[in-house]
């Protein structure tokens, strides 16, 4: 959920082509490695036209690169100059960017599991839960993301009148919503923010709200109605997002457990982080579960507050680092 930054380079400079359906999730990621390699970037939202959009993407890596190309949408041209490094994420991606590569030369990453040989990738970056292995396949814990050090002092200090005044404990509270495996509705939103009220009481803390694009107005609005009475800021959607100052500022992060982006980010800070179940179920989501209680970062949410602490989980440099070396960006 990390707020995606804007695209840093002109055209012509663009070396790095980020390329995803336009999720804001998959953008942030594609965003983190990028800017850790450090070379300029451009995202490429792409999507499948016409009768491209009915076959399968294993037989869509059978149709020449160009002729594929030609089915494809995109909010910038795809064509020269070619990138030299291509970074796509999401399944729908694949052929596309295996496409650019092939015209291009350029070093492809892929993010996630690709659903197709990893080896048609330079490099494959897998969550742990994916449950992917092989040669070029590097190996990650959770997801990969850009919630660094820097970037939470530079966020607190930008918000720092609006949050500075608000009691400790203070409980970043990081909201998702309605999925195809999850869903969020009132009745969840209010319950949900009774026991976030009843903590804030009994601690004497204040409550740091924050929706993700999921999130419906009416769960939210059930959500805020019951934490009125106690110390928060709750973002309404408006103006700059607070999401990083947030979890800068917080003593505790409490996440719905519907994305795995957003409970990694909140495990980046090295803070405790209380997952808050939500209705509904998925396989891969609750092998990432366990794995992060497992590794000591995470704890069901059950109303109170412990302290505990854990290394921050971010592995991008790990990946942006192999990059680097294959490309030769390595400092001798």
């Amino acid at each position: 959920m990390s707020v995606p930054r804007s695209e840093n380079s002109s055209e012509a400079g663009a070396r790095t082509w980020i390329m995803t359906d336009g999720s804001v999730g998959m953008e942030a990621q594609g965003i983190a490695v990028a800017e850790a390699v450090g070379l300029p970037f451009r995202l490429k939202r792409v999507r499948d036209r016409g009768a491209m959009r009915l076959l399968p993407a294993p037989l869509q890596l059978l149709v020449p690169p160009a002729r594929l190309l030609r089915f494809v949408e995109s909010n910038e041209p795809l064509g020269t100059p070619w990138p030299r490094l291509v970074i796509s994420i999401g399944r729908r991606s694949v052929p596309i960017a295996l496409a650019v590569k092939r015209l291009s030369g350029a070093f492809a990453l892929h993010i996630q599991n690709p659903k197709v040989p990893a080896l048609l990738f330079d490099l494959v970056a897998a969550p742990l839960h994916d449950d992917l292995t092989g040669d070029n396949v590097i190996v990650t814990f959770g997801a990969v993301h850009g919630v660094t050090p820097k970037r939470l002092a530079e966020a607190a200090k930008s918000f720092a009148g609006r949050i500075d005044s608000l009691p400790h404990p203070r409980i970043a509270v990081i909201l998702g919503g309605e999925s195809q495996a999850f869903s969020f509705p009132t009745d969840e939103a209010a319950a949900f923010g009774a026991r976030l009220a009843t903590l804030a009481r009994e601690t004497g803390g204040s409550l740091l709200v924050t929706p993700s694009r999921r999130t419906a107005p009416a769960s939210l609005a059930a959500l805020v109605r019951t934490i009125d009475g106690v110390p928060h800021f709750v973002w309404d959607g408006t103006g700059d997002n607070p999401y990083l100052a947030f979890l800068a500022s917080a003593d505790a992060i409490v996440v719905t457990g519907d994305s795995v982006n957003m409970v990694t980010e909140a495990a980046g800070t090295g803070k405790p982080v209380y997952v808050q179940s939500l209705p509904g179920r998925s396989t891969r989501l609750a092998r990432f579960h366990a794995l992060m209680r497992e590794r000591g970062a995470t704890r069901p949410f059950e109303g109170r507050l412990e302290s505990w602490s854990y290394p921050p989980v971010n592995d991008t440099e790990l990946v942006a680092s192999a990059i680097r070396r294959a490309l030769g960006l390595e400092k001798a």
